[in-house]
């Protein structure tokens, strides 16, 4: 009997991909937890631990789930390798695990909100900067560390 360690309790790349496809969907759709859970005859803990991948989702439950959310099942896969073709979790798209996060889906919603396109413009470059200065920093910490 092996030993179980914590990366045999993280969860499913898979999971993790739905779970978060289930997130992005409700807060794009202006949907709160409570709201879907109430649509789903659910708790809103359990909206929770299914948009962690802490509890996995029964197919039952994802095909109610794209019926409330105005979607397809499909939709909850998109981004993922093809398990026929071997891709695994590398085909995913580095804007869409940004989407992901709480600070994307937010900007994501506020930039196009931004009408003035010199202003849009201004908070690109800002940003593009920013991104360029921790890449030089994190350069000069490699470097520091090989010494």
């Amino acid at each position: 009997m092996n030993a179980t360690t914590d990366t045999d309790r993280s969860p499913n790349p898979v999971d993790l991909h739905v779970g978060g496809r289930i997130r992005m969907r409700r807060k794009l759709l202006g949907v709160s937890q409570e709201r879907l859970a109430d649509d789903l005859g659910l708790t809103f803990q359990q909206v929770q631990k299914y948009e962690r991948a802490a509890n996995r989702v029964s197919a039952s439950k994802l095909w109610e789930m794209a019926r409330a959310l105005k979607t397809s099942v499909a939709y909850f896969y998109e981004g993922l390798g093809d398990p026929a073709s071997g891709e695994g979790e590398g085909g995913r798209d580095s804007v869409h695990d940004f989407l992901l996060t709480p600070e994307g889906m937010e900007l994501a919603t506020l930039f196009p909100r931004v009408r003035r396109a010199r202003v849009r413009r201004r908070l690109l470059d800002l940003v593009r900067t920013m991104a360029e200065d921790a890449e030089l920093e994190d350069i000069e910490q490699d470097a520091l560390q090989e010494v």
